[in-house]
C-alpha cells in the first residue's frame, strides 16, 4: 500500500534531527481526528494523540512536509491528498468497537478493528500480538471471518462456545465480510487498547509487502 509508505515516511526523523517520539499509529490517530473535527489545534490534538506539545508540534510538521495537513486559522486541516490518504486507509481499515473483558481477551480494556479481505495473510496472530505489546498494550487477538463465522487461526477449537454472544456483537457491529480480520488490542485503559489495537492492525497490512 503507498499509503503506508507515507506514514512511514512521516514517522522518519528529519535528519540531523532526534527520531520523533510518535509513532505510525500517532499518524493514524492525527488523520482520523482531524478528520473528525475538520478542524483541531494543536493543543486538542496533542492531548488526543497523548503526546506532548513538543512531539505534536514535530508530528504537526511532519504532516505538513508531506503536503497531508495544511494550517489555516480555524486549525490544522486536511489537504486533498490527506483526504485521499485517509480515504484509501479506511477502504482496508473498517470501524472499530469496545469488547467485554472475556476469556478471548488479555485486559480490562478491549477495542476491536476491523480489516478488509486480509484474512489470507495472517499466520498465528503472534506478530500482530507482539505489535499491540510493543505499543504498549497488553496483547491483541486476531480473528478470521470466513463462511459466515468468526475464529481464531491455527485452531480448531471454537473459542466463543461460551461468548456466543461477543461474536454476535462483533459481527453486528462490524460487519465482517469473508476474508476480512478482526483484531482486538487489550489492555489496562482504553486508549492503549485502542493504539494496541491499531498498531497490530498496521503490521498486519505491512506482511502484505513482505
Amino acid at each position: 500500500m503507498e499509503s503506508l509508505k507515507v506514514i512511514e515516511k512521516v514517522a522518519e526523523k528529519l535528519a540531523p534531527g532526534r527520531s520523533p517520539t510518535f509513532t505510525e499509529v500517532h499518524i493514524v490517530k492525527a488523520l482520523e481526528t482531524i478528520s473528525i473535527e475538520e478542524a483541531v489545534g494543536r493543543i486538542k490534538l496533542s492531548k488526543t494523540l497523548g503526546l506532548g506539545e513538543g512531539a505534536t508540534r514535530t508530528l504537526v510538521k511532519h504532516l505538513r512536509n508531506e503536503g497531508i495537513i495544511e494550517i489555516s486559522r480555524s486549525g490544522i486541516v486536511l489537504s486533498e491528498s490527506g483526504r485521499k490518504l485517509l480515504s484509501v486507509l479506511r477502504s482496508k481499515i473498517g470501524g472499530e468497537s469496545e469488547v467485554p473483558e472475556s476469556s478471548l481477551t488479555v485486559g480490562s480494556f478491549n477495542v476491536a478493528v476491523l480489516v478488509r479481505d486480509e484474512a489470507h495473510v495472517v499466520t498465528y496472530g503472534l506478530e500482530q500480538r507482539d505489535a499491540a505489546i510493543k505499543a504498549g498494550a497488553s496483547g491483541a487477538t486476531t480473528l478470521v471471518f470466513s463462511h459466515n463465522r468468526l475464529a481464531m487461526p491455527g485452531t480448531s477449537e471454537d473459542v466463543f462456545q461460551n461468548i456466543q454472544s461477543i461474536h454476535d456483537m462483533l459481527v453486528s457491529k462490524l460487519k465482517p465480510r469473508e476474508n476480512d480480520v478482526i483484531i482486538i488490542g487489550s489492555a489496562d485503559d482504553r486508549f492503549t487498547a485502542e493504539f494496541g489495537a491499531k498498531a497490530a492492525v498496521l503490521e498486519l497490512l505491512k506482511m502484505k509487502k513482505r
